[in-house]
């Protein structure tokens, strides 16, 4: 069974080919606050994402973050409670 970063990672390759990705289980920093009651112990509810994809050319950051969120549409119907978007196109 696969945990819910590599389920992030996975999903966002396949949504956005992306030419650089980070994913990093943020989850220890929010114990205690909203979201993380009654979390896993391994945590999976807070994730920071750091994504560059040529899909996002011409989109605004708006736009780049809600399809970031889109694409994660069932891993938040299943726990994860926040996500910290960074997604550009490549620079150039």
């Amino acid at each position: 069974m696969t945990n819910r970063s590599e389920r992030i990672r996975t999903t966002l390759t396949q949504a956005f080919a992306p030419e650089d990705l980070d994913v990093v289980d943020d989850s220890a920093r929010h114990a205690g606050h909203a979201g993380h009651a009654g979390a896993s112990p391994e945590g999976e509810t807070h994730f920071k994402v750091r994504i560059v994809s040529k899909k996002f050319d011409g989109m605004s950051r708006v736009a780049m973050q809600r399809a970031v969120n889109d694409a994660l549409k069932s891993e938040f119907e299943s726990g994860l409670h926040a996500l910290n978007i960074r997604a550009s196109a490549p620079a150039g």
